[in-house]
């Protein structure tokens, strides 16, 4: 091929590259943000009574599920909030382990033909 269209098919991948890490780098942060904000918001609902405890654990598995486990587990120790629930306490480490590795695939693939 011609040396000027290998330059111009390298600078087009490498733009997408770098657009394919800040857009995993922005879901990472706006899922963590969401994660926080979601269980702040349900520790102050069960604080003024409107919400039981119990309620909204399929939200925050959710969340974890896609990729908040561990802003979710660091929360709760933070605000003194649901350590009691085995389920949270047993799964969020699980997702984390598994969030972990999940964004490490999604970098590695993104980083493995720079």
């Amino acid at each position: 091929m011609h040396y000027r269209l290998k330059k111009i098919i390298f600078r087009t991948y490498l733009s997408y590259m770098i657009l394919l890490t800040v857009l995993l780098s922005t879901y990472i942060l706006a899922i963590n943000f969401y994660a926080f904000r979601l269980l702040r918001k349900q520790r102050d609902d069960t604080d003024i009574g409107e919400l039981n405890i119990g309620d909204g654990d399929g939200k925050l598995l959710l969340v974890s599920a896609m990729g908040g486990a561990i802003t979710i587990f660091a929360s709760m120790f933070a605000f003194r909030y649901r350590l009691d629930s085995m389920l949270l306490m047993l799964v969020l480490p699980l997702l984390a382990v598994v969030n972990i590795y999940c964004f490490y695939l999604g970098y590695r693939s993104i980083f493995i033909f720079w």
